[in-house]
């Protein structure tokens, strides 16, 4: 079979306690590293290009410094250091339960590379991953912070540098792992009776973007809002992108969602038009 790239964000609300400064959940972590190794076993023809958001690790930090808008002073340049050791613990505990379960992870640091112009990001390497594709190794990137010609610094998420290797690397489905099902009309973590959104298309965009709100915890990326806009855009921008939301908290959905058809055990898929 001929092979197919897939890239999956391990959010970082299902991977710690988004509520709890600093608190990962490692038997999450394991259980969604032993799915990707049974999902590459089940699909030799698979390659995957992995990545984790920042959870209460990163998250809070930055919150606290106002990392995402800029650093102008000697005390922000001290949260910017402190922001990026944090969000390199996780993508250590990350790392290692990837190595454990089997999968040959190779952690890639953004900010090592990455120049942002006012929070956008503009410029990173992308050479180590297709290396790493190449040989047979999941390359694992992280929200980290980066350099920006216009503020100083700031914050970047995975979904900006998902789209941005996207574009290069085209991968043939994207798979964003959270705490909730997909995409929901309203919260379901604040309200039990709030509808799931099972597609998204050029059809009911409109509709669906009016419904969505934040996120429950502290992010400093946007929300759940931004998540699927930044998604929404990409899927224009690469026709034949599938883009599929699924929950974490639910065991076996990860591995279905990489061995089936896009949409397969549910969730919301993305695509345009």
């Amino acid at each position: 079979m001929s092979p197919e790239l897939a890239f999956v964000k391990l959010g970082g609300s299902v991977i710690t306690d988004k509520a709890r400064a600093e608190t990962p959940r490692p038997d999450v972590v394991e259980r969604l590293a032993a799915e990707i190794a049974a999902a590459r076993a089940a699909r030799p023809e698979l390659r995957l290009l992995l990545g984790h958001g920042s959870g209460s690790f990163g998250h809070v930090v930055a919150r606290r410094y106002g990392t995402r808008q800029g650093v102008r002073d000697a005390a922000g340049w001290v949260g910017f250091a402190q922001v990026a050791a944090t969000a390199a613990r996780l993508n250590r505990l990350v790392t290692d339960a990837l190595l454990a379960a089997g999968v040959p992870a190779w952690s890639l640091q953004p900010s090592a590379s990455a120049r942002c112009r006012g929070g956008e990001l503009h410029r990173l390497e992308t050479a180590p991953a297709e290396e790493a594709l190449a040989r047979g190794l999941v390359p694992l990137v992280y929200g980290d912070v980066a350099l920006d010609e216009a503020q100083g610094a700031t914050i970047i998420s995975t979904e900006q540098i998902f789209a941005y290797l996207a574009r290069r690397l085209r991968p043939a489905r994207l798979i964003l792992v959270g705490v909730v099902h997909g995409v929901f009309e309203a919260d379901p973590l604040q309200d039990p009776s709030a509808r799931p959104v099972p597609h998204i298309s050029a059809r009911n965009w409109e509709e669906v973007r009016s419904a969505l709100g934040g996120s429950h915890a502290t992010d400093v990326t946007g929300g759940m809002l931004a998540k699927v806009e930044e998604m929404v855009a990409l899927a224009r921008e690469l026709p034949g992108l599938a883009v599929h939301l699924i929950s974490g908290e639910q065991p076996g959905a990860l591995q279905a969602a990489l061995c089936g058809p896009p949409g397969q055990g549910g969730g919301t898929v993305i695509r345009w038009p």
